[in-house]
């Protein structure tokens, strides 16, 4: 297991815009280069975020978290995939227009997770959010590893190429004609030995449905699931941080009442 690694604890790095990709209808790559990448190095977590400053005029930005992905500290280059939805958000609407030369203020990285290579099989489990995370643990899964990586997208329009071993079955969901997230992962063969899974994605699909099945009724340890909410449904990153604290001190005070 990692040691979860807050990015507070990193210095600011000031990162310019060399290119950006379209990978699907709703996402976008930004690639990224720094003058020092040091804070990067000896990160391993797969989950690995970073504090974006966004610009939103005026010369005032907004905090929010996004996954770096194919850190080079020798380089001093990496990347991250941002979603948008047309003119919803800020982080996503400022990707789609980002042009090399562009500035943007980074803080970490954190991190919690990488797979285990000492489990039997893998769970991977996301919507769009958790796509680059669940990306990168594919990348560094090795070959003989098994198990699912279950992607759900709103539609036909965001599937992409993922790289997978040929033992772990990666499956796309259509949002418009599939079953939700939380049924399928239920519906998959439970396959047999120690399972080490990461699920990520809307608080409440994540928190209220996939994770009581998993530890109550699939009995997973604590310690063998990283699991949490990445965004929240009609709340922006701040409302959902203030969201999310609440219900730590919900779960503290349920706690300490036993």
């Amino acid at each position: 297991m990692f040691r979860a690694v807050k990015p507070e604890a990193k210095p600011d790095t000031r990162v310019v815009v060399t290119a950006t990709r379209r990978l699907s209808a709703g996402m976008t790559r930004v690639h990224l280069r720094a003058e020092d990448l040091s804070a990067f190095d000896g990160s391993v977590c797969t989950d690995r975020f970073v504090r974006l400053q966004i610009p939103v005029g005026d010369g005032s930005t907004v905090c929010r978290t996004y996954t770096a992905l194919d850190p080079s500290v020798a380089e001093g280059t990496f990347a991250i995939d941002f979603v948008h939805h047309g003119e919803e958000g800020v982080a996503g609407r400022w990707a789609a227009t980002a042009g090399p030369g562009d500035v943007l203020t980074v803080r970490g990285p954190g991190g919690t997770y990488a797979p285990d290579p000492t489990a039997d099989w893998h769970l991977l489990v996301g919507d769009e959010s958790g796509l680059p995370a669940i990306r990168a643990a594919l990348a560094v899964l090795p070959a003989h590893a098994v198990g699912y990586a279950v992607i759900e997208v709103p539609s036909a329009e965001h599937l992409q190429q993922v790289d997978a071993p040929a033992g772990v079955e990666v499956r796309w969901l259509d949002a418009t004609v599939d079953p939700p997230l939380d049924t399928v992962v239920r519906e998959l063969p439970w396959l047999l030995g120690r399972v080490h899974a990461f699920v990520h994605g809307e608080a409440e699909v994540t928190m209220q449905r996939i994770r009581p099945y998993l530890l109550r009724e699939r009995g997973v340890p604590r310690g063998d699931l990283s699991i949490s909410g990445y965004w929240r449904r009609g709340n922006n990153e701040d409302s959902f941080r203030t969201w999310k604290r609440g219900q730590a001190v919900d779960r503290q005070v349920a706690y300490a009442a036993r």
